[in-house]
Order: structure tokens, then sequence, then C-alpha cells
């Protein structure tokens, strides 16, 4: 195709994205006049996620820094973005630069299009924009009157980018010549941005509501076709491939599709084991929307019916989420609610036999662990262990309105765990829905997908 026939046609496509992305530009304009008001006279540097090489010329698909991605939705590699103090703009205290790759028709060809520098500016918002070779020749200057910077240090695979900005704080002393002054404080900004994160607006709720539904859609599918005789990665390609009819970008993590004793493995990845009647199937995944992830897990039977030891355990895995749920609103804190799921699932293990003692004493020792190891809640958002604070002035923080968070207790006998009653043996269960904080209460995200026995045996009865 000649080159002059090239730009025309990737100027046509960039166009259409510009105005699809015009429409919700003013939402991450918004979020970085709040966060530059907070922190007048700082300058924030962040760095966009890199193309990592998997073999050859064959790279992993590409997905950009959340918190970069927060405040500009700009998706491509090889790029920073700079906000620094600047009188120059009425109505607000600083610019935006960004350093991209530049335009090339002929690359473009192979990998896609690149909105360059012209399309930071005129697509993007941003004030400034130059070519990503350029950053360590002008970010001296751009810093010399800095009170104070925000940069990341130590991020995964980002080595390369800590020497860059080290040889750049060392430009930017010599700009001080002998005047005695040292180079402005640097902190990271994972807190600070991690805390607006946290705090979800109307349009990230929406978002985060359709993501729940095309994962409920595709949990829900699974249930209908999951048989007997199948692998596990059939039922990922099932769960997969309604993310993607529904419009998922991308998975929001590793699918975790667990039939029999490999549901004891919290992480478990292999998912390549044949489903076997009379085990149950536990499945942990979750669809990437636009930026925004759900996080849903769901056990059922690969017969037809739970078992007589499944149902128990089952049920009381299930009345420790519903009432957990229960409790989610308002000045409510995530200790609470894991301290309340573990007495439920500790007075339980006991009726079952399962352990042995008084309630406080294995509360007090921790023995409850060895069935249920870990905590009940994680926020969840952009990232689905997502930003935002645990511990607010050394408490644990309160339940606020737009906050977004798992609730996901669970049951698993491990296969070396000899001790424990054989009917119980090797059974993994972990019941998780996705919980947003309202003014009065909650709103559980994916209700949609089934969870009591009566209404899973009924999609199972084939």
């Amino acid at each position: 195709m000649p080159l002059k026939a090239l730009e025309w046609m990737l100027g046509f496509r960039l166009q259409s994205r510009a105005m699809l992305h015009s429409s919700i530009s003013s939402v991450y304009r918004s979020r970085r006049d709040c966060l530059m008001s907070a922190h007048a006279g700082s300058v924030f540097i962040l760095a966009s996620n890199l193309e990592l090489i998997r073999n050859y010329d064959v790279t992993y698909p590409f997905r950009q820094d959340s918190s970069l991605f927060y405040l500009t939705g700009w998706d491509e590699p090889d790029s920073f973005l700079v906000l620094l103090p600047s009188a120059d703009h009425p109505g607000r205290n600083y610019k935006m630069v960004l350093f991209v790759p530049p335009r090339d028709p002929e690359r473009e060809m192979w990998d896609g299009e690149r909105h360059g520098v012209e399309g930071a500016v005129s697509v993007f918002g941003a004030d400034e924009a130059y070519p990503t070779s350029e950053f360590s020749k002008r970010m001296p200057q751009l810093l010399k009157n800095a009170e104070r910077v925000f940069y990341r240090l130590a991020m995964p695979h980002h080595e390369r980018t800590d020497r860059l900005m080290l040889e750049i704080f060392e430009s930017t002393r010599k700009l001080f010549g002998r005047s005695g002054r040292g180079l402005p404080d640097m902190q990271d900004p994972q807190q600070v941005i991690g805390e607006m994160r946290l705090f979800k607006g109307g349009e990230e709720i929406e978002t985060l509501r359709n993501a729940s539904k095309i994962t409920a859609n595709a949990h829900k599918q699974a249930m209908i076709e999951a048989r007997p005789g199948m692998n596990e990665r059939d039922i990922e390609a099932i769960v997969e491939y309604h993310f993607r009819r529904g419009g998922s970008q991308r998975n929001g993590y590793w699918s975790i599709v667990a039939a029999g004793r490999n549901a004891t493995c919290l992480h478990y990845r292999s998912n390549n084991d044949t489903l076997r009647d009379g085990d149950l199937i536990l499945i942990d995944a979750g669809a990437e929307l636009d930026y925004y992830t759900s996080d849903i897990t769901r056990v059922f039977p690969v017969g037809r019916r739970f078992s007589d030891a499944q149902a128990r355990v089952y049920d009381l895995v299930l009345k420790a989420q519903e009432s957990a749920v229960a409790m989610a609103k308002p000045g409510v804190t995530l200790p609470a609610i894991h301290a309340h799921v573990v007495d439920v699932l500790v007075d339980g293990f006991l009726s079952l036999g399962l352990l042995k003692g008084k309630a406080h004493e294995i509360i007090q020792t921790n023995g409850f662990k060895r069935f249920y190891p870990h905590n009940t809640s994680h926020w969840l958002g952009s990232d689905v262990h997502d930003s935002g604070l645990y511990l607010k002035n050394g408490e644990p923080r309160r339940l606020e309105p737009g906050m977004v968070f798992t609730i996901e207790p669970g049951f698993y006998v491990q296969p070396l765990d000899r001790d424990a009653p054989a009917e119980y043996r090797d059974i993994g269960i972990r019941i998780e829905d996705d919980i947003l904080v309202t003014q009065d209460g909650n709103e559980n995200l994916t209700r949609d997908v089934p969870k009591a026995r009566s209404e899973i045996e009924a999609l199972r009865s084939w």
C-alpha cells in the first residue's frame, strides 16, 4: 500500500477513535484536577506499563498501568505522564505533559495505530506532548522548581526506567549549581492515587455493573454446560468465550477452574484435569471491561447434585457469606466482616466434627486456618486487588459509599490432611460476590449468579 494512502487510512481510524474518546475525556480531567488541587506544588510522574517479550518478536498482551489510565485514558506503552505546577491555564494550577511514541505509518501497519504527539494533545487533552525519546532531555527543566516529586520506584520490570529517573535527578541537581539547594522530596504516588481510586464515581460503578453482568452470565453458562468427562480447560473456554462475547476485552486475572481436590489449591492454575462425577468444581473468574474487573467465585457439582457431605459444608460457607453480605454498610469495617465469617465457620466446623474444643480458643489460636486460611475481603476496581488503604490512622478504616470490595469465605481440606473426616477430604469451596457500599447499605453487583443449592441443582438437571 502506498505510504500516503496508509497515512490517510490510519488518520481516519484515529479520528473515529478520538470521537469516541472525547465524550469521556472530562472524567479523566476532573480526576487530574482533584489530584493536583490536593497536592499543589507537586510533580507527578507516572510511567506506562511495558510491552514484555514472550519469545522472539512475540509480546505478551499489553495492558496499561491502572493509575496512568485512571488519570488519562492513555492506552499505549513506552509513555510517561507528567503533571506539574503551572499558572498558564485558567481554572487550574497545573499542566499535563505526555511523552509518547511518535506516529510511524509503516510500523503501525504491523502493530496498529498510535495517537502520537498530536493525538496526545487533541484527543487526550495534554497541554504539551513530546516523543518519548525526549523525556530524559526535558525532565530536568520540568523538575527544576518542584517542591515534591511523586514517582513510584521499584515497579516490576521497570529497572531501566528507574535508572533513567536517577539520571534525570542527577541532571536536575546540576541545574542548581552551588546554590546549596537539594533535590525535592520523592514520594510514592500509589497511596494518594489509590485513595482516589478507592471511591468509585458514577461512570466507574456503571462499568463495574456491566463487567459483573458479563461475568455472571459466563459463570451461569458454565454451570449449565459442564459435564462429567470434560476437561477443566473446556470449562475455562466456555467462561472466557462468554466474557469476550459479552464485550470484555480481557480477563481481570487468570481464571481458576478447579475440579475435585484441585479446588483446595487457592490459586490453582493448571486447568487441565478431568471433571469426575461426584466431585465439585470451583470457578474463580472475572471479566475486565474498560479497565474495571469483576471477581466471582462459584462452586457446583460436576454431576447433578451435591452429596450430603458436600451439601453440609457448602451450606455452611453460604450461610457465612450471605450473613457477611448483609453486614456490609457504611461504618462497618472489613475486619469486623471477617471476624463474623470466622465465628460462623468455626461454629459450623465444631458442629460437623471438623474441629474440637472451644470456639473462642480456636479463634484465638487461629486453629480455623486449617480449613479457612485466607481473609474474607479485598478492594476491587481497576485491579482485582485494587488500590486503597486498609488502615486509616492506624485503625481499620470504615466502609463508605462508593467503595467496592469482595466477600469470599471458603472451606478447604488439603489432600494431605488425613486427620479430617473422610467424607470431607479433598473438598474446596469458595463463594464470592462483589459488593458496592451505598448510602444506606450495599448493592451486590454479582447477585445474578445462582448460589443457593436448589438453584444450582436446577441448572444441573440436564
